[in-house]
């Protein structure tokens, strides 16, 4: 019986990582819908080489320091249970990749290629498990501490804070570290738009995104016994409620109506298995606006060249999560409880810290000893040329 379980648990958690796994295709698809055409390889290029880059770092070094566990044992102790620990490092390595993609979106179009695989590496192993741990893990008596103090854990069950709050903090300092592309901005303050290459593409990339986050935040339960019924319905109305206020607040524009479902399925995540389908409602339709009046602010009032918006999208919108779960889990406001308000905050403003302190270290570093941006010619002819090679001459604007 115990090992029927633990297969169905395998199995269970195979199709979870699986469909994380296609989310990546949508964050490569969304920003080759983003970027100009002349950046659209390298972008598919990055995805791909940065989830690899991904896989080694969380087997040899991440996924230890977050739980402890490492896979230099001999394959009857790996085997044992169907192998769930094997599939659940699958699962997780697949949220670990998606910090990376986060902000591959926000660098686009400048940033030098290798430099930022060892970037990759360096978040995965080190800066994203740092906190990971701390959290779904217990490391260093953050959660007891909380505990013993306010009563309950900081609560994440998807990762609002862990994984898209984390990635959009980094995001947020290499992007400031980088510098806004060239020709964006002009020496009085003028603002020249660089639209999106393809809106089909972009619109593609939204839509495998969606879908594969339902396996993303229903699979987080990571045993069959755990499954949830609510956590999907609640990924649902935030998906909803972020594409209908971004529909509103964007006025009609596709970008826009494309990342508002994406808005709401990451704030949604931290609170998706405790919250009232009403809740999640309104966090999802708080994200959708939040991400839309941001993503403006960020871009033409304060000048900081975040190409798909990745900071107020994933940064914002995951902080923003991770304190409505605090809010709209209440047992109040018809949540589940198990939650404070001020736990939350606390959480969520400690995750904040250590993704952009960890991100302007591993950056600035690089930036200090080899250099992460593209020269003016490199980036005029699109991207960086040394993964062009399939083409005879690079598109130029």
């Amino acid at each position: 019986m115990e090992s029927l379980q633990s297969g169905s648990d395998v199995f269970f958690l195979l199709i979870g990582a699986a469909m994380v796994l296609a989310m990546h295709a949508g964050f490569a698809f969304l920003e080759v819908g983003t970027v100009r055409e002349k950046n659209q390889v390298n972008a598919l290029v990055k995805i791909l080489t940065d989830f690899c880059m991904s896989t080694i770092a969380y087997f040899f070094i991440g996924y230890s320091i977050a739980y402890g566990i490492d896979f230099f044992s001999g394959a009857e102790v790996l085997a044992e249970k169907n192998g769930i620990e094997l599939v659940r490092f699958f699962f997780l390595l697949t949220f670990a990749a998606a910090v990376p993609a986060i902000v591959s979106g926000g660098i686009a179009e400048r940033a030098r290629f290798y430099p930022q695989l060892f970037a990759t590496f360096a978040l995965v192993a080190l800066i994203y498990p740092f906190f990971e741990g701390m959290i779904w893990s217990s490391n260093l008596g953050f959660q007891d501490w909380l505990s013993s103090q306010f009563g309950v854990g900081f609560h994440d069950f998807a990762g609002s804070v862990v994984v898209h709050g984390v990635g959009g903090w980094i995001a947020l300092a290499a992007v400031l570290l980088l510098g806004p592309r060239h020709g964006r901005y002009g020496p009085q303050g003028e603002i020249y738009a660089h639209p999106p290459s393809s809106i089909p593409f972009l619109a593609l990339g939204a839509w495998v995104l969606t879908v594969g986050w339902f396996g993303f935040n229903v699979m987080s339960a990571q045993s069959v016994s755990g499954i949830s019924g609510l956590v999907a319905l609640n990924s649902l109305m935030a998906m909803v409620g972020g594409t209908l206020a971004a529909l509103v607040a964007g006025r009609n524009d596709p970008g826009f109506i494309h990342n508002g479902p994406l808005a709401g399925l990451v704030a949604v995540c931290a609170g998706s298995d405790i919250m009232h389908p009403l809740g999640a409602l309104v966090t999802g339709t708080v994200a959708g606006g939040l991400f839309v009046v941001s993503f403006t602010l960020t871009q033409n009032r304060w000048k900081i060249d975040d190409v798909l918006g990745v900071w107020p999208l994933h940064g914002l919108c995951g902080a923003w999560g991770g304190i409505a779960a605090g809010i709209f889990g209440a047992t109040a406001l018809g949540g589940v409880g198990g939650v404070s308000f001020i736990v939350q905050l606390i959480g969520t403003l400690t995750g904040i810290g250590i993704a952009f302190a960890g991100g302007l270290i591993v950056y600035g570093v690089l930036r200090a000893a080899v250099g992460i941006r593209l020269d003016q010619e490199q980036e005029y002819m699109g991207a960086d040329l040394s993964i062009h090679r399939i083409s005879a001459t690079p598109t130029s604007e």
